[in-house]
């Protein structure tokens, strides 16, 4: 019996660590990340929006995954959480001269389907913030916390240095795990020392131009993610990089609080500068979106609640992202 049930707990440690190696780690910033982000951005908002959005905080945090969860219910959804600028290094040497930053210049340049095979998140901001605006325009209720949930991600994917890069999971450099650690593992380890007296939201006159500097920050910032944990690695003694933890009903190997710990010190606050950009950003194109609605009275929808069809649809999104394979590129740990 003892023999049997030693084997039974091997197994059990054995499945948990294969689960490890198994499962995508799609999500900027974590569900975590990605939830903290929408939800301290509705503190940044003024007195005319906060109202509205802190009654609704609990629905704009939890929905803030949906396009990640989307990503297993349709087709062309992951180019809008990235854009791989160094794909065109090869026309020249600076990428962020080379592609415009309107969507149709850039269409009559390198063609959709190209846009769309690199990624498209500077521009998909942008169409978001307009959709934003006409929701405003029109009071629509559901439109303003979905669309509101969702642009709060794709700006969040936007200030995450990997989701700029072709190597966006290091696995061009023998680094494959590096965008799970740098934006999922340090901000879950680490959150409760960022400090989240953010400011307020600012109104953003071009929007387009705005997010587009935001993604060069980015990109300007993955040199250091990539090869600080490069340095690193070839420095922490081996035996001490990873660790297991159980989660859930798993037992997943991760990387250790010591090495997690050194790799944070040496970004010197990396992470936290980027989330908290990231919830600036979120609430200040919230408002942007606002102003130029001109400024609709938000109380009025006060007494409201999302509509059956809206909860059936979220509902619907959930069994997607449950029961099917996601769709287009994945990375893995």
């Amino acid at each position: 019996m003892k023999f049997l049930f030693k084997i039974s707990v091997g197994l059990i440690i054995f499945s948990g660590i294969l689960f490890f190696y198994q499962q995508p780690t799609i999500y900027s910033w974590g569900f975590f990340g990605h939830k903290k982000i929408n939800r301290m951005a509705v503190f940044t908002l003024p007195p005319e929006m906060i109202k509205f959005y802190k009654k609704n905080i609990e629905y704009i945090t939890e929905h803030a995954v949906d396009p990640d969860k989307r990503r297993y219910a349709v087709e062309g959804e992951a180019p809008r959480h990235y854009i791989d600028i160094d794909h065109y290094e090869h026309y020249g040497s600076d990428p962020f001269i080379i592609v415009p930053r309107k969507w149709n210049d850039a269409v009559l340049k390198f063609s959709e389907d190209t846009l769309q095979a690199y990624g498209i998140v500077p521009w998909h901001v942008n169409v978001m913030v307009i959709r934003l605006t006409k929701a405003f325009e029109t009071k629509d209720y559901d439109k303003i916390l979905k669309v509101s949930a969702d642009l709060g991600h794709y700006i969040g994917d936007s200030h995450v240095p990997l989701h700029t890069t072709k190597n966006y999971n290091g696995q061009l450099t023998n680094q494959k795990g590096i965008h799970g650690f740098w934006e999922s593992r340090l901000p879950e380890l680490k959150h409760q020392e960022y400090d989240y007296f953010v400011g307020r939201a600012k109104y953003v006159d071009d929007v387009q131009n705005d997010v587009w500097d935001v993604v060069k920050a980015s990109f300007t910032a993955k040199d250091s993610v990539l090869n600080i944990e490069k340095q690193l690695n070839d420095e922490f003694p081996q035996d001490r990089k990873y660790s297991v933890e159980n989660r859930g009903a798993a037992i997943m190997k991760v990387y250790s609080e010591a090495y997690s710990n050194r790799y944070h010190e040496k970004l010197n606050g990396m992470v936290e500068r980027r989330l908290i950009e990231s919830i600036v950003k979120v609430g200040s194109y919230w408002y942007t979106a606002w102003v130029n609605a001109g400024q609709p009275n938000l109380d009025e929808l006060l007494e409201k609640a999302p509509s059956k069809k809206l909860l059936e649809e979220d509902v619907a999104l959930d069994k997607d992202y449950q029961n099917n394979k996601i769709k287009g590129r994945e990375h893995q740990d």
